[in-house]
């Protein structure tokens, strides 16, 4: 008698790889098992590249355990131009908000890390690249009187393509009113903590991202304000090797340090207490 063939035979069947269960590394190329990622952090075993997380998870990365108490929840995005490019900005938003389970692109609140205090500002890369519309804007500059007003430092993680353009104009007066209340912060004697992650860029990079106290970033993060294939475009020049890379902008001034993923809570716990009056 014939055997049965493979697909026919529960005892000889063969069975797929789970979806999702491994991943390859932008930067090396490795194939890395997820988990393993996951658990250092979301940076590669092999290359120490830093993914890009949401919100939430740099969060969770970042803060002690059940310290976070989300603020300014209740705030959502309107159509103000009623903007439509494929399809229109209120369905797009619609559908990122599905998807991230945020209203919109940066999460804030109050947290402790370390046990030091303090409040956050957090954008979300996975809900339209993190970019600043209104929304953004008012949170942030809530977060930013919260800090004034309580007398707590202040941390601003960064991870954005820019102002958001299907709101134009408004989405540009974020800058003027999130630096402005950075501002009244400082007078008041604040600290303010910035933190870049990749991409940090546009008008972003241009606002709130570059007035910190402290300014650090990640490794390899992309900090720019116009792209470099635009900028060497523009100037028809050659740029140089890591050109708006974090380590680029430390060695000529612009950040004060770049810090791997896994010593962020320490060195910001640490830069809380060198304020510390």
């Amino acid at each position: 008698m014939s055997q049965a063939p493979n697909d026919a035979n529960p005892n000889h069947r063969t069975h797929g790889v789970p979806e999702g269960l491994w991943m390859r590394c932008p930067e090396c190329s490795a194939m890395l098992f997820r988990k393993a990622v996951e658990e250092s952090l979301h940076v590669c075993p092999e290359c120490g590249h830093h993914f890009r997380i949401s919100a939430h998870v740099r969060i969770s990365q970042l803060c002690d355990p059940d310290t976070f108490e989300e603020l300014f929840q209740d705030i959502e995005p309107g159509d103000p131009i009623h903007f439509h490019d494929k399809k229109s900005y209120k369905d797009r938003l619609q559908s990122e908000q599905s998807k991230t389970g945020n209203k919109d692109a940066v999460v804030c609140g109050k947290g402790f890390i370390k046990g030091r205090p303090l409040v956050l500002a957090v954008m979300d890369p996975t809900f339209m690249m993190g970019s600043m519309g209104s929304v953004v804007g008012e949170k942030i500059t809530r977060a930013i009187e919260q800090a004034t007003e309580a007398k707590l430092p202040l941390l601003i993680v960064s991870c954005s393509g820019g102002a958001r353009m299907q709101e134009s104009t408004l989405s540009l007066m974020q800058m003027a009113k999130t630096s402005a209340a950075l501002a009244r912060l400082d007078d008041a004697g604040g600290l303010f903590i910035s933190l870049l992650a990749d991409p940090t860029t546009g008008g972003v990079t241009a606002s709130f991202a570059m007035l910190g106290d402290f300014i650090i970033a990640e490794p390899r993060a992309l900090i720019a304000f116009a792209g470099p294939r635009t900028i060497a475009n523009t100037i028809k020049m050659a740029l140089p090797d890591g050109f708006q890379r974090a380590e680029f902008l430390e060695e000529k001034g612009f950040l004060d340090f770049v810090i791997h993923r896994k010593d962020l809570r320490s060195e910001i716990a640490r830069l809380i207490d060198f304020c510390a009056k």
